[in-house]
């Protein structure tokens, strides 16, 4: 045992995680995350807004630009939102599918290689897949070629592994008692990203069409990848070789939650790990069927309104990271989750219902807080693990993100048709109801956490005066 003394000095003369953590590189990893989300933010309500142009002009129904009524009618109108919403879900079903598993591929394997090249990757892909787009509005081709750009974006990691990777990259460079709030600030990038997105996508779209901004789309992705390539530095010290196409990787994310050491640690992982699922799918689902909902009759939008919708579901970012750095000085993370779950629920219900403009924008500003809850979600799940698990437990929530797309299309973009006929916001009232079970999940685990912490407390004190 004496000679294994001299090879560690290496290793501990290397800082750990939280003590190399520079406030530079932190920043570093925020404008390829904000390129991507402008890249996401503008390509998701053009593309439901092409496919409804181009499915609508099948069919022989035209929409008009104006948000009255009279460019919006209820029978022809209520067919192809059915059309669209059906080809969302071919698109997204396809994507997401492919990208469940690319993504926890490629999250352990940047344990060992780096982060810089899951973040190169899925940044090309989502250029490939606005280039795909471009083409099929350039050549008029069929939109079914929506789908085969979606799945080699699925190939690569998509979105959700720019994402994940960006958290590791967090998790790599920040203090554990610092990170839920630089996990908001990430968030917070992506609220600003997804806001000017949206105000200036449908400002754009109304005035030169479809074209010129998806060049921007095309444009912010490749943008993302060469920041990766030329500017990001690597946060993953200690590389080394390692196979990509290996089981290897999908059994670090088993082993996350199958180790028998730690037993609490692990129920309360898959528990948050639950949570996380529901408020996530909850949030995809609802925001995959906003434009259709704004779309139709009685709202019956204009794509400037539409933008500036999407903006306000963006600018929770913002909102939520201020009310967390406020309820942080007097509340628990946990309280502050559970009042942005309310924040969230309430905010659903009044969309489920809304028949008029201000009061759809009403809905959008009681979201003020949703976004609060995932930052202290990833928190706590990143403090349950040990520093050398930190990559497996990234790649899991990717898992996750990727789980929670996949049902998020399958459902919400299932049921909204389904419930047209009796009431179209039916989906935001589901997603409320679902969003109590994170919340009860979350405040029983706290609940349970004082209970033992209370127990230990009281055991130490009659220890001491038994003594």
């Amino acid at each position: 045992m004496t000679m294994a003394a001299p090879p560690e000095p290496p290793p501990a003369s290397e800082p750990p995680p939280a003590a190399k953590a520079p406030g530079r590189r932190l920043a570093a990893v925020e404008p390829l995350l904000f390129l991507a989300t402008v890249s996401l933010g503008l390509q998701g309500p053009l593309a439901t807004q092409y496919l409804w142009d181009r499915l609508g002009a099948d069919l022989g129904y035209s929409r008009g630009n104006s948000s009255s009524a009279d460019g919006c009618t209820e029978g022809p109108g209520a067919n192809v939102e059915t059309l669209v919403s059906h080809w969302n879900l071919y698109i997204n079903l396809g994507g997401f599918f492919v990208g469940l598993f690319s993504v926890t591929l490629f999250g352990p394997w940047s344990d060992s290689v780096g982060r810089r090249p899951v973040l190169i990757l899925p940044a090309v892909g989502m250029a490939m897949q606005a280039a795909i787009y471009l083409l099929v509005m350039y050549l008029r081709l069929h939109v079914g070629f929506f789908l085969l750009g979606r799945i080699l974006s699925g190939l690569t990691g998509d979105y959700n592994l720019i994402l994940a990777s960006c958290f590791a990259y967090v998790a790599d460079t920040s203090a554990a008692r610092a990170r839920t709030f630089r996990v908001a600030v990430l968030e917070a990038c992506l609220g600003v990203a997804g806001m000017l997105a949206s105000i200036g996508g449908g400002q754009w779209r109304k005035a030169q069409g479809y074209i010129n901004p998806f060049w921007l789309v095309f444009a912010a992705s490749l943008a993302a990848a060469l920041y990766a390539v030329f500017c990001l530095q690597e946060s993953v010290k200690q590389r080394k070789p390692a196979k990509l196409f290996t089981l290897s990787h999908y059994m670090a994310v088993y082993r996350l939650y199958t180790t028998p050491e730690r037993q609490g640690s692990r129920q309360k992982l898959a528990l948050y790990s639950l949570a996380f699922f529901l408020i996530v799918t909850v949030h995809f689902g609802t925001k995959d069927i906003y434009v259709l909902y704004e779309l139709g009759s009685p709202l019956c939008w204009a794509s400037d309104l539409i933008g500036y919708g999407s903006a306000a579901s963006y600018l929770a970012y913002l909102s939520s990271l201020a009310g967390l750095r406020v309820l942080q000085l007097c509340l628990e993370d946990t309280w502050v989750a559970e009042l942005g779950l309310i924040s969230n629920i309430s905010g659903l219900v009044v969309m489920s219902i809304a028949t008029t403009t201000p009061l759809m924008f009403t809905g959008y500003g009681m979201l003020f807080l949703s976004m609060a809850a995932t930052p202290v979600i990833r928190a706590k799940l990143s403090k349950l693990v040990n520093e050398t698990e930190q990559g497996a437990l990234f790649a899991s929530v990717a898992c996750v993100e990727g789980l929670c797309s996949l049902v998020a299309s399958g459902v919400f973009n299932s049921l909204y048709p389904a419930t047209l006929h009796f009431m179209r916001g039916f989906p935001f009232l589901f997603g409320a109801l679902i969003l109590l079970i994170p919340a009860a999940i979350i405040g029983l685990i706290e609940v349970w956490d004082s209970h033992l912490a209370y127990r230990h407390f009281s055991r130490s004190s009659m220890s001491l005066t038994n003594s």
